[in-house]
């Protein structure tokens, strides 16, 4: 028997085995084909809502344009990157996903038979790369949909070629130990992986129901894994694109539940995850970038995944900074955007985006894992002030050692700032052990990811502990003081008896930063340090004055007396560090004696005059 054969027998074993234990759902009422996200006859709800609905139509005009561009484009190919074949899958997605979903819309043939020819190919391939095994979740996603939607009018050839892709290529290496560490998981791969299987069980419920019906079962015992991270209050470890990826996928696993089977099995109920899309929102900031704590990027972007969010929950004010984005005349989606636009407009249409209002709160607290402080004090571009505050652990999933690190925003400018992530590849083939988060693991060696480049506290010239954790001790929700306080001191081990960090927004006026640290029983020296793009200059040892986009802000020190401001570079040390051009760090350091208590007081004061 070859490994194909083994493979598939060992699936269909497990399969029995789960379909002979009590299920989730009724899979007798499964609907018929198109049954994933879109019903027959849901496109006529799709061509209303673009009457009247201009960032609704451009949505619309984005997806057309883009499967008339694929007309003339080849086909894709096998061709990895690395280890990754994954930039081939999400390509998969997105042309799967648009050409049908252009063929359902105006039922044009050019646009089926383009997608027939994508799915061909892609299911041509000898495999899907389960060795990664996102490719795989993402390429059965994409066959699936394509197969789903498409399926009364694809050759019997295709429909058989996809359907023992699915099986051979996406389910049977799923059950194969070398791959499957995900069902495990805590984190997107978890979400990703079995997202992808389960679009692929739904769309081959009749010709192989029970092995189809057992990867959905094992699904629902393995999705929850990752989803209880967002307990208890919606924030999300990984950080603003990661959300976007674990929990796109998530949302559209219920999507698909629910279309197809009419029920999500509970998932919705789980602690936290419909509260998250509140979470996300308050994470991007006035100036249209977004708090970029751990592996994350500074550019803010759409999420589809939102006006699913909205539609489940009526609430329309989740899409506030959706409406900002699709009616911005320079906005471009990006290619993680791009493979998911349907979804905005299966979701969001019976939205009117010109009643969409912003939301009312100034302050998003979110405790758990990684706890975040949010604050946000105007809805319009470049409006009021905005705050990120996090706390958490190195030891999270993608996490930098960042923790009781912030971002701040008056003016319109982002004054302190997150490098963000390396790509990973760039470090990948520099034989960077980028996933080796022990202590002495030398991911802490690459440049941004360490705390000596963010925006937080170092001691002795030392890394954070990779197992510290940063809780919030408080919050302040009144307009005088909002904010929050963190407990900081796990972090330093030994060398700190004790740190707190308070940072907080004083009458919507400044933001003030204020550490309170002791000693332990031996000398410490307390390194304060600020992430900036703008150009600073030095007005006295407690003032600097910082210019950026012809604006002005005074860093003022307020203590301790003795210490200086100073400015270093961003120059990294080793080869395999990505540049930082235009960014610099503010910093001064505080000298204490064995015991000694000192507090480090900060203000950021805008110059409006």
């Amino acid at each position: 028997m070859n490994k194909t054969l083994f493979l598939l027998a060992t699936c269909l074993l497990l399969c029995l085995g789960m379909h002979s234990v009590a299920q989730t759902f009724d899979y007798s009422r499964v609907e018929s084909h198109p049954r994933l996200l879109m019903k027959q006859g849901e496109e006529q709800d799709i061509r209303k809502s673009l009457e009247g609905n201009p960032e609704m139509q451009r949505v619309y005009n984005q997806i057309v344009g883009e499967a008339d561009r694929l007309m003339i484009k080849p086909t894709l190919t096998y061709k990895k990157e690395g280890r990754r074949l994954l930039a081939v899958s999400r390509e998969a997605l997105k042309r799967i996903f648009d050409l049908s979903f252009v063929y359902r819309m105006t039922g044009e043939d050019k646009y089926r038979l383009r997608a027939e020819q994508e799915i061909v190919s892609v299911c041509s391939f000898d495999d899907w790369n389960p060795s990664h095994f996102l490719d795989v979740g993402e390429m059965t996603m994409a066959v699936a949909i394509g197969y789903d939607w498409l399926y009364d009018r694809l050759s019997p050839e295709t429909k058989k070629l996809a359907r023992e892709a699915i099986l051979q290529k996406g389910f049977a290496p799923s059950n194969d130990e070398q791959y499957n560490w995900f069902l495990k998981a805590e984190n997107n791969w978890n979400q990703v992986c079995n997202t992808g299987l389960v679009y692929g069980a739904l769309a081959l419920l009749e010709s192989d129901s029970k092995v189809a019906t057992g990867i959905i079962e094992r699904a629902m015992s393995s999705v929850p894994l990752s989803m209880k991270v967002y307990a208890p209050d919606g924030n999300y470890p990984e950080g603003y694109n990661y959300w976007g990826y674990g929990t796109s996928f998530n949302a559209m696993l219920i999507a698909a539940l629910e279309s197809a089977l009419g029920s999500d099995g509970g998932l919705c109920a789980t602690e936290g995850f419909m509260p998250s899309a509140r979470f996300m929102q308050y994470m991007a900031g006035t100036t249209g970038l977004a708090f970029n704590f751990s592996d994350a990027r500074e550019t803010t972007q759409s999420f589809p995944a939102m006006f699913w969010y909205a539609s489940k929950l009526n609430d329309p004010s989740l899409l506030w900074n959706e409406k900002i984005f699709l009616t911005r005349g320079d906005t471009h989606f990006t290619a993680e955007e791009e493979r998911f636009l349907p979804i905005i407009l299966i979701y969001g249409s019976h939205f009117n985006m010109e009643e969409v209002t912003p939301p009312v709160s100034k302050i998003w607290v979110g405790h758990g894992k990684v706890p975040v402080a949010l604050i946000r004090t105007g809805w319009n571009e470049g409006e009021g002030f905005y705050v990120g505050i996090k706390g958490g652990t190195a030891s999270a999933n993608h996490a930098h050692m960042d923790a009781g690190s912030f971002v701040f925003e008056a003016l319109g400018v982002r004054w302190a700032q997150d490098l963000g992530m390396q790509e990973y590849y760039s470090l990948e083939k520099e034989n960077v052990r980028l996933w080796n988060s022990n202590q002495d693991g030398q991911r802490w060696d690459v440049f941004r990811y360490n705390n000596f480049v963010h925006n937080t506290l170092t001691v002795n010239g030392e890394k954070h502990q990779v197992k510290g954790t940063v809780p919030i001790l408080a919050t302040y929700t009144k307009d005088a003081k909002l904010g929050a306080s963190l407990d900081m001191t796990s972090l330093f081990g030994d060398d700190l008896k004790k740190a707190t960090r308070e940072v907080a927004l004083i009458k919507e006026q400044y933001l003030q930063v204020t550490d309170r640290v002791q000693a332990a029983g031996k000398p410490a020296s307390v390194r304060w340090t600020m992430v900036t793009s703008a150009t600073p200059k030095q007005i006295d040892a407690h003032t600097m004055e910082l210019t950026k986009e012809g604006k002005k802000l005074h860093l003022v020190l307020d203590s301790p007396s003795s210490a200086s401001f100073s400015v270093i570079d961003n120059v990294p040390s080793h080869s395999y560090d990505a540049p930082n051009p235009g960014s610099v760090r503010i910093i001064f350091d505080a000298d204490l004696k064995a015991g000694q208590k000192e507090t480090l007081k900060v203000r950021f004061v805008p110059v409006t005059r």
